[in-house]
């Protein structure tokens, strides 16, 4: 953007809000605004509207154009089973909130999930494919994509998957653990996805805010290629040089969880590329980069 951009983070506190927030931390033209859970309840609407518009009215007395990027979420996947409500409040309710406030005065761009689909596809699912989620957080996600969409205004939902980082619970930080003990571990090799690091993701979630014209209203980004979670395990095993045959398949059968797990959920990319943003790299050489920061 040719002015100076005035960020507002919400999520600060999880995995990817702290990648955003390091990111953005740096800019001296820029001013950030970085809310975690203890500043910005998502569950109060009014205290929602009352934190954009004192933040806006801000943007807008210093000359900045103002971007929110919404990295929070109720990510409790079988937690939400039994307490959709909230989920439903947090995921779905909010960001039709912030998109609301947002409409005709900023940039709202809303981080989403592949739960959105069904996970029966063959071939990475498009933009545009039908969201049918089998999961009550899915359920969420999709009524939050709904009420992003119903607000008008500028407004980008980034779908992405199998989020990891260095920051909080995730696979990846979980198998690393295993792996730095040699412990032996059993993993699924019947869902299959895309794994994504979340400051490849953060760099490519403030690629869509500062762009000069509109994002597309809808975009995927994951790194690039696919694997099973078992395929995954093994990678990580072999980057911090164990054994990757202390890995072993198993299937989603003999590891049931109250949400049901997508088994395909790989996005199509293409018109993340189509509109000009950075490409993401191969899962692969992600997780090389990714590993050395996991301790």
């Amino acid at each position: 953007m040719s002015v100076p951009t005035a960020w507002l983070v919400t999520g600060a506190h999880g995995q990817l809000g702290r990648e955003l927030t390091a990111l953005l931390a740096g800019r001296p033209d820029d001013a950030l605004t970085a809310l975690g859970r203890d500043r910005l309840d998502l569950t109060d609407e009014a205290g929602v509207r009352r934190v954009v518009r004192d933040w806006l009215g801000g943007a807008r007395a210093a000359g900045r154009r103002a971007v929110l990027v919404n990295a929070a979420a109720y990510t409790a996947v079988d937690a939400a089973e039994t307490d959709e409500d909230t989920a439903t409040v947090v995921n779905g309710h909010a960001p039709g909130w912030l998109a609301q406030e947002l409409a005709g005065a900023g940039r709202l761009v809303h981080v989403s999930t592949d739960y959105v689909f069904d996970g029966s596809a063959t071939e990475p699912y498009p933009v545009d494919a039908p969201l049918a989620p089998r999961s009550a957080y899915g359920r969420s996600k999709a009524a939050g994509e709904r009420a992003v969409a119903a607000a008008g205004g500028e407004a980008t939902v980034v779908r992405t998957a199998w989020v990891y980082g260095r920051h909080g619970a995730n696979f990846v930080r979980t198998m690393a653990g295993r792996a730095a003990a040699g412990a032996p571990v059993s993993v699924v090799d019947d869902q299959v996805g895309s794994p994504t690091w979340a400051a490849g993701l953060a760099a490519g979630l403030v690629a869509v805010g500062e762009r000069d014209e509109p994002a597309p209203a809808v975009l995927h980004r994951t790194d690039a290629g696919a694997v099973s979670w078992f395929g995954l395990a093994c990678a990580v095993y072999e980057e911090l040089g164990a054994d990757p045959a202390l890995v072993s398949p198993t299937t989603t059968e003999h590891f049931p969880r109250p949400a049901p797990r997508p088994a395909y959920s790989v996005l199509d990319g293409g018109a993340w590329l189509a509109a000009g943003l950075p490409a993401p790299r191969p899962w692969r050489a992600a997780l090389s980069l990714a590993v050395p920061g996991l301790g």
